[in-house]
């Protein structure tokens, strides 16, 4: 690492900046050779691990089971999804060569599995009694089209869930929308400690393909949205491009009702931009790989000894504990280091802390000092990670519920978007001429219609005037 270790830009001054020096710095992530595509160094790898395992067990529960489908699809199947796979045409990686051979068919590099997927579904589903078919994949994908590469926001390959169910009925396969987006929205609040806002995408933002799609929003530190994980109900529209059908029990052939998901590394990135500050990363104690370090502070090998011994009775009573005991770095560059890397708590132990028999640990989020008896080590460290965690979600949700303003004026949104940001809760019509217009308008989209909020009974439409039928969350976007 090197010695310039702390992060140089400020958070308010230039976010961006900002954010590539914590992840660069922090050791999430470095660049590559290949433009646009990174490195998940292991720090990042392990938070990613732990969000996986989350949401994988709820999957589990949910009867969602996993998978792996190959990397490479031939051009023919991608073309049975014209619809779908026309939103993807100029971001998929195309292999043509094998050694000195051109290949008779083109192969893409994966950008999304339904075409190969669906190609084994149709032969997998015969009966109604091979429904519900729940299956997962934890893999990569390449989408190789964008301009502005950003570490985990935006990148060529990056890591996700597609989750690809098939049901008898609509009915049937709605049943589980509740169950999944439930698992994303826990993992998202309960580990990540970042607010979600619930609801269903307008047409004009669906997954291509879909019938519905409902996603979670959330808001970051400049004011712009970002989306999290989604949910599609895709009806029988890949049903009927691959064939996948199934004999009732009355032995009517009928088309399987389907659903994709999915949760991507995205996330990792909305992570650093909303607990983050301007010393260095800052991760939830319920994702830290690491979640205490203990810094020895002495100053001769009288001292060393004693202090040393207390290290590491502290490292082998605390689970998730580090004791940085390199003699090469003085204890203000270890704090330091410690800052940039975001471990959630640091534990002092210097030669007052072993003759008192106390510690003093500082939380990474305030900078709060308290001094705590090693008689209650266990359990004053474990109220220290469970308030640190509490405390961000709290902050998180906080600035959320502030920067969401409501409005039925026209002028108000526009100037809202401008000079404030967040979430402007306006009233919609419902129909897309509008949704265009204020988009050209404003540069603010229609992030979800939020399922927390009634009907906008006796409004109209924030821009024609015309009935409401919906109250919708506008905001510029990443």
């Amino acid at each position: 690492m090197s010695e310039e270790l702390g992060v140089k830009t400020k958070k308010d001054e230039d976010i961006s900046e900002w954010y590539r020096e914590v992840v660069i710095k922090s050791g999430l992530a470095d660049y590559t050779s290949v433009s646009g595509c990174i490195v998940f160094r292991p720090l990042a790898y392990k938070i990613w691990e732990k969000v996986k395992k989350e949401v994988d067990d709820r999957f589990k529960n949910i009867g969602i089971e996993n998978a792996y489908f190959p990397l490479f699809i031939p051009e023919k199947l991608l073309e049975k999804e014209a619809d779908h796979f026309e939103g993807f045409t100029p971001e998929v990686a195309w292999v043509t060569r094998a050694g000195s051979s051109e290949l008779d068919e083109k192969l893409a590099v994966r950008p999304t599995s339904e075409a190969i997927m669906y190609d084994s579904y149709k032969d997998w589903i015969r009966s109604w009694r091979d429904l519900p078919h729940r299956m997962n994949q934890w893999n990569n994908v390449v989408r190789w089209e964008f301009k502005h590469a950003t570490p985990f926001l935006r990148t060529r390959e990056f890591l996700w869930n597609e989750g690809h169910n098939a049901y008898a009925t609509e009915e049937k396969a709605l049943e589980d929308r509740k169950k999944v987006l439930d698992a994303y929205h826990e993992v998202c609040e309960e580990y990540m400690a970042i607010p979600c806002v619930r609801g269903r995408k307008t047409d004009k933002e669906k997954f291509a393909g879909a019938v519905d799609t409902y996603s979670l929003e959330h808001l970051l530190p400049d004011g712009r949205a970002i989306q999290g994980p989604d949910y599609h109900y895709d009806g029988t529209n890949f049903a009927e491009a691959f064939d996948i059908t199934f004999a009732d029990e009355d032995g009517k052939e009928r088309y399987v009702h389907q659903t994709t998901y999915a949760i991507t590394t995205r996330q990792l990135g909305v992570m650093v931009l909303t607990h983050s500050d301007d010393r260095g990363l800052v991760i939830p104690p319920r994702l830290a790989p690491t979640k205490t370090v203990v810094v020895p502070i002495y100053h001769d090998e009288d001292e060393k000894k004693e202090i040393m011994d207390m290290s590491d009775e502290i490292s082998n009573r605390l689970e998730s504990c580090k004791v940085d005991d390199r003699d090469h770095k003085t204890p203000g560059w270890k704090f330091n280091e410690w800052e940039v890397k975001g471990i959630p708590l640091r534990i002092e132990i210097g030669s007052n802390e072993v003759d008192e028999g106390k510690l003093t640990i500082v939380r990474r989020d305030t900078g709060e000092k308290k001094s705590v008896s090693m008689e209650d080590l266990e359990e004053k460290i474990e109220d220290e990670l469970n308030e640190m965690q509490k405390d961000l979600f709290s902050r998180a949700k906080e600035y959320m519920e502030k920067n969401t303003r409501e409005t039925t004026d026209y002028d108000e949104l526009r100037d809202t978007v401008e000079e404030r940001g967040g979430f402007i809760k306006a009233p919609w019509c419902g129909k897309q001429l509008c949704e265009e217009m204020i988009k050209d308008e404003t540069k603010a989209k229609i992030t979800n219609i939020p399922s927390k909020y009634d009907e906008p009974s006796g409004k109209r439409c924030v821009r024609c005037g015309e009935e409401a039928k919906y109250w919708a969350h506008f905001a510029k976007s990443r």
